[in-house]
């Protein structure tokens, strides 16, 4: 579904790559979660997936990206759109200004692609309410507070069904409900076939909804496979990403001569009930 093969690119005027020899493989129906300290180059990563790079930042990209077979870069920047919606950090700069209320935000990017008046309203209103938005509909979207504009730039990108959608940190501003809210909707999008990719530092909640887990470090995936292993990964503290707290208590008990023995630290609620059960039991 989404393939990079051995992906580096460098910024224009820059001589040192931002990503060198990146190579991702994800599976459709997939939530790919991928972590990163600041930095890392996630948004770079974001964009290239999205086939914003090159084709809007320009600069020298290399290796070959592709998505449900066809490559990115032998693509026009509106047909690579229609394939990959692209939630970037600051909805502020997602939002066009272009249109007066959320309603017609919503509804900006169906327009460009000439879908029908009727379904352009029935679609509007399906994720609306799939985000509980119906109650701002009539508003402008620069009356609505940065966690509201969030939701709204994640909607104007949801309505296009597009078969891949790339999301970079995309509840920063949104409260703990919010952000439970948007991972619970992307749950679903899995279920109807559509690809994800998460780019977050809210481990938890991708240990409960990711499908596959990569680590960007150095410039490239140093790391990818079963969230559990992932997070669980020593190695996470090296590459400047944290962990789940209930790895952190695992990881303080051990340095107290408890959990002799424990071979996966827990990174799940469920997970350290069952160590710290199991340890209290042989005691």
């Amino acid at each position: 579904m989404i393939r990079l093969d051995g992906v580096s690119y460098a910024y224009p005027d820059t001589v040192r790559p931002v990503l060198e020899n990146v190579s991702l493989d994800i599976g459709r129906g997939t939530i790919a979660g991928i972590l990163g300290a600041s930095g890392a180059g996630k948004t770079t990563l974001a964009k290239i997936i999205a086939g914003f790079i090159p084709h809007v930042d320009g600069g020298e990209l290399s290796g070959t990206v592709s998505v449900e077979g066809q490559g990115m870069g032998d693509l026009q920047l509106a047909e690579a759109v229609s394939r990959v919606g692209l939630v970037i950090q600051n909805p502020f700069n997602q939002i066009s200004g272009a249109r007066y209320t959320v309603r017609e935000e919503i509804a900006f990017g169906l327009e460009n692609f000439g879908v029908a008046r009727p379904e352009m309203q029935d679609r509007v209103g399906e994720v609306a309410d799939l985000l509980n938005l119906g109650p701002l509909l009539d508003r402008s979207p620069y009356e609505l507070s940065g966690g509201q504009q969030q939701l709204v730039a994640i909607a104007s990108m949801i309505v296009l069904r597009t078969p891949v959608l790339v999301m970079d940190e995309p509840t920063s501003q949104l409260d703990p409900a919010g952000t439970r809210m948007v991972f619970d909707v992307l749950s679903t999008l899995r279920g109807a076939g559509i690809t994800v990719v998460i780019f977050e530092h809210k481990l938890e909640l991708l240990h409960q909804h990711a499908d596959v887990l990569y680590v960007l470090a150095d410039r490239s995936i140093v790391a990818a496979g079963d969230p559990t292993d992932i997070l669980a990964d020593a190695h996470l503290a090296e590459w400047h990403i944290g962990s789940t707290r209930y790895t952190r208590v695992a990881r303080a008990a051990q340095k107290r001569g408890l959990l002799a023995g424990l071979r996966h630290l827990p990174v799940s609620l469920e997970q350290a009930v069952a160590v710290f059960a199991d340890d209290g039991g042989a005691r």
